[in-house]
């Protein structure tokens, strides 16, 4: 398949590790991967902080950018972010109708059927839980809220987890409960966002994993950030880190709470 990544602009800037490894694993898997120059944000920060209008722009520069899927050009749009997808499939049409541009939000709607959270495309389009992935290390997984609440993901990711190969995967207690980030909920309301916090990182600390995976890292910031502080040492990992690990080009946890993937990396290809 042709495939057209959406880094999303969080990674773009500060962790480029997730996109990387999502290219480096579906290229592993066959696909041809395309990385449109012209992307930026998918407009999620503008509507959720109430300025629909500024997102008209943001949004539309996203659209035009991925709308050659619709000319067959590629045959599908995936997305290492369940927040983004969200974002893509729930908001932008609602954007431009709102602005009056029907024709544009029929065209993000359409965008958006051809756009997928990473184990929705592995899983649903490809057909695959094995992926031939290689980690052994102890990891508990972190299901992020819009993943789950809003594109209903389900048990995708650890689906595809446990067929990782050497893995050992325990189970997040209280695994649904949100991590308390939520954008600017972790500004405006710092104090209940600290707590549930607490609460997420108690739980991974009772795991005693080696890593935290995610399907966000936005998530895994936040999670990250308590751990460091509280000195637990368990480090975080995007879920396409793990699955683009193999027994010839492994990746290793990171060392560090901000070191990232340290071995297996590779610059994202624009084709």
């Amino acid at each position: 398949m042709r495939i057209a990544l959406t880094a999303t602009c969080v990674a773009d800037a500060m962790f480029p590790q997730a996109p990387r490894a999502t290219v480096r694993l579906l290229e592993r898997l066959g696909h041809e991967v395309h990385f449109p120059q012209s992307q930026t944000c998918c407009g999620q920060m503008h509507v959720n902080t109430g300025y629909m209008d500024e997102a008209v722009p943001v949004v539309r520069n996203h659209v035009e950018s991925f709308s050659p899927v619709l000319d067959g050009e590629w045959d599908a749009i995936v997305v290492p972010s369940g927040s983004c997808t969200g974002s893509i499939r729930h908001q932008q049409g609602m954007v431009c109708r709102r602005a009056g541009l029907d024709a544009l939000g029929a065209t993000a709607d359409a965008v958006a059927a051809k756009t997928y959270e990473l184990s929705e495309l592995l899983v649903d389009v490809l057909g695959l839980t094995d992926v031939g992935a290689y980690f052994p290390h102890r990891v508990t997984f972190h299901p992020t809220c819009h993943s789950l609440r809003m594109l209903r993901v389900g048990d995708r990711p650890e689906r595809l987890l446990r067929a990782v190969e050497g893995i050992d995967l325990v189970e997040l207690p209280d695994a649904d409960g949100c991590c308390g980030f939520g954008g600017t909920f972790a500004l405006k309301n710092a104090p209940t966002s600290s707590a549930m916090l607490d609460d997420k990182v108690d739980a991974v600390r009772s795991t005693g994993a080696t890593v935290l995976a995610a399907g966000d890292y936005s998530c895994l910031m936040h999670i990250g950030g308590g751990l460091h502080r509280q000195q637990v040492p368990t480090r975080t990992m995007h879920l396409a880190e793990i699955l683009a690990s193999t027994r010839e080009h492994p990746v290793s946890p990171p060392t560090s709470m901000s070191s990232g993937s340290a071995s297996g990396t590779s610059t994202v290809s624009a084709r």
